[in-house]
């Protein structure tokens, strides 16, 4: 099923974000995560892609297997650094071979090691020069990233807004967001582009908070803001590992409540590869509607 036939429904849908292990590491790892997830029926489970584009392959590979060897709808992550058109129409065309009709467009990240790589030299860009390729180039629904408080490399916000703008424009069927903490700025953000004529779904994308430590360095790489109250929980909790994964699973489960509540498309969970995040993140949701 594609993206735009899954947001249709009056459920909000619900969608597992899952990496490819390192080179060296057995994908059967990531497999028996996504094993562990499908007992949550989510509506699709998406497979991001390396800095550079370091784990196509295996990024194609695990959204083929998620498909035939478990009978999920998945969504290959692909990005456009580095690519050359012929190298895009390779995987297009393996994606739709093996079944994959979800694609989540990306400009990506620089090679790793390479601070100095240079955008402006590949055959592209941009995003929404990929987006526009895709839907040239094949029958798939497209996702693209938005970002709540903007892009860290964007220096005005509504410029950030407008480059969004033009990537729906391109082709794009949902917008799932990067993490956030503060559902204001959700509210805010997706308020504001729907004035400016983006109808797409936006869906909010949640990181449960697990270790002190790794969630101020993801935050410190992708600019998103710290509220004050998870200032106090880093503060109180971010010594001790497991006090810190209780209270960041709690807050997500409240967070989710509240997005959910106030009629969100869906939800879109970030959780590092771990079922335990599911389990518990989930399970807090199901109590809270007085579920089994």
């Amino acid at each position: 099923m594609k993206l735009s036939e899954i947001y249709k429904s009056s459920v909000p849908a619900l969608s597992f974000e899952v990496f490819p292990p390192k080179p060296d590491i057995s994908l059967e790892k990531v497999m028996d995560v996504i094993g562990d997830f499908k007992q949550y029926s989510p509506d699709f489970i998406s497979v991001t892609y390396g800095a550079g584009g370091s784990s196509r392959g295996r990024t194609v590979e695990i959204a083929t297997r998620i498909r035939k060897e478990y009978g999920l709808e998945s969504m290959a992550h692909l990005t456009c650094v580095g690519q050359t058109h012929d190298e895009v129409d390779r995987i297009l065309e393996e994606l739709h071979q093996n079944g994959v009709s979800n694609i989540m467009a990306l400009r990506g990240d620089p090679p790793r090691n390479n601070p100095d790589f240079d955008f402006s030299r590949g055959e592209f860009k941009y995003a929404s020069e990929l987006i526009t390729y895709i839907r040239k180039h094949g029958d798939f629904d497209i996702a693209a990233a938005a970002y709540t408080e903007g892009h860290q490399d964007c220096k005005y916000i509504d410029k950030d807004w407008e480059n969004l703008k033009r990537k729906v424009d391109c082709g794009v069927d949902v917008l799932i967001t990067q993490l956030f903490y503060d559902n204001k700025l959700f509210w805010h953000f997706r308020d504001t582009v729907r004035k400016m004529g983006i109808k797409v779904p936006i869906i909010p994308g949640i990181m449960p908070m697990f270790n002190g430590r790794q969630i101020r360095r993801i935050l410190s790489m992708c600019g998103a803001s710290m509220p004050s109250k998870i200032l106090i929980m880093l503060d109180k909790y971010g010594d001790s590992d497991e006090d810190m994964y209780r209270a960041g699973v709690e807050y997500a489960i409240k967070q989710i409540q509240e997005l959910v509540s106030e009629g969100v498309d869906g939800i879109h969970l970030e959780l590092m590869n771990r079922p335990d995040l599911a389990r518990d993140v989930l399970g807090g949701l199901k109590r809270l509607k007085g579920e089994s």
